[in-house]
């Protein structure tokens, strides 16, 4: 799975938001405290608004702030609001790619994939990142130590 860097900006704002809930937090504090372009935070921002996931305020006190609680708001959520969908093959979804002769049966893997990515990204909330308090099955895929190996 690749994460693009709008996805990785966008969790790591939501984070941020997340941490502050209910306060409203500027572009710019969120831009400072995570290392970011403000630019390109915006625009990540304004995904994230069109989304539903956070609400834009105006003003002296403007910025941002979740819509939801924090332990609402799953990761997944936020990478789909700024990415599309979690997994494609060629530009469609797994269910859509067809295939004939010896790779008949890929969609069945690339199904499992998708559904893989989902127990994660679907499973773990803002609010499981900020405590550091992942779900029990997230644990247990980061404990064998393969699992922290590049490959």
């Amino acid at each position: 799975m690749h994460i693009s860097a709008r996805g990785d900006y966008a969790v790591r704002a939501s984070l941020g938001l997340a941490a502050a809930y209910p306060a409203v937090v500027s572009a710019a504090g969120l831009a400072d405290e995570q290392e970011m372009p403000r630019k390109f935070l915006e625009a990540v921002l304004g995904d994230l608004r069109r989304a539903g996931l956070v609400r834009g305020q105006r003003g002296v006190d403007g910025g941002y702030v979740l819509t939801r609680q924090p332990s609402e708001i799953m990761v997944g959520d936020v990478l789909r609001a700024v990415d599309g969908p979690l997994a494609e093959v060629r530009g469609v979804r797994p269910e859509e790619a067809m295939y004939s002769g010896t790779a008949e049966h890929l969609q069945q893997l690339w199904v499992a994939v998708r559904a893989a990515v989902r127990n994660v990204l679907d499973e773990v909330s803002l609010a499981d990142v900020v405590r550091g308090r992942m779900p029990a099955h997230i644990r247990r895929l980061t404990t064998p130590p393969q699992a922290w190996q590049p490959r």
